[in-house]
């Protein structure tokens, strides 16, 4: 890669991670351009030749938290044992939607979206969609179900149960030991309901 290249890249970069840091500080509605560009030491017309809007960028920061976390958790269900290839989803799933930065996000989503539509325009238009299709598509080879999309929902959302609470701040955020516990019982449960 060239040296102007990978300097621009180095930009995008920057502006992306002052971007997720300031949206999560200081809400979508609160953050400017200017502050996401003295945060990453570019000029606000530097941010805009990079991205158009605020909304582009919020999707953009979005996208590359996703990105990030999604690799492993994928990857699992690549394995050839069935019931390690969820379980190993399973924590990688609880970990990323209950890891703080997504607690905030979602925080954010409920607090800003009446505001700013736009916003959870951004944040639906990416959505979850290569993990729902991984998912059903994994139900789909190794269970052979008719209603493959319906299982992965049931799924995703049993998984989710555990983090009601904490997003609302009624319990702490539960120990690694917890997690790893609620995703076996989960997965086992499961998989009993698949056998009948």
């Amino acid at each position: 890669m060239a040296k102007i290249e990978i300097i621009k890249e180095q930009k995008r970069n920057a502006i992306i991670n002052a971007a997720i840091k300031a949206f999560l500080s200081e809400g979508y509605i609160g953050t400017s351009m200017d502050v996401i560009a003295h945060q990453a030491g570019v000029t606000k017309q530097t941010v805009y030749r990079y991205f158009a809007t605020k909304e582009i960028l919020f999707q953009t920061a979005l996208e590359s938290q996703r990105k990030e976390s999604q690799t492993g958790l994928l990857n699992s269900l690549d394995l050839v044992d069935t019931k390690e290839a969820l379980t190993q989803f399973a924590l990688g799933f609880l970990n990323l939607h209950l890891s703080e930065s997504h607690l905030a996000s979602i925080r954010l989503l409920v607090s800003e979206s009446p505001s700013a539509p736009e916003m959870t325009k951004a944040f639906f238009s990416l959505g979850p969609q290569e993990t729902k299709k991984r998912l059903t598509i994994f139900f789909e080879e190794r269970f052979k179900i008719e209603d493959p999309e319906y299982a992965m929902k049931i799924f995703t959302s049993s998984l989710l149960s555990m983090r009601m609470n904490v997003l609302i701040g009624l319990t702490p955020p539960p120990t690694q030991e917890q997690i790893h516990q609620h995703a076996k019982r989960t997965v086992s449960l499961f998989l009993k309901l698949l056998e009948t």
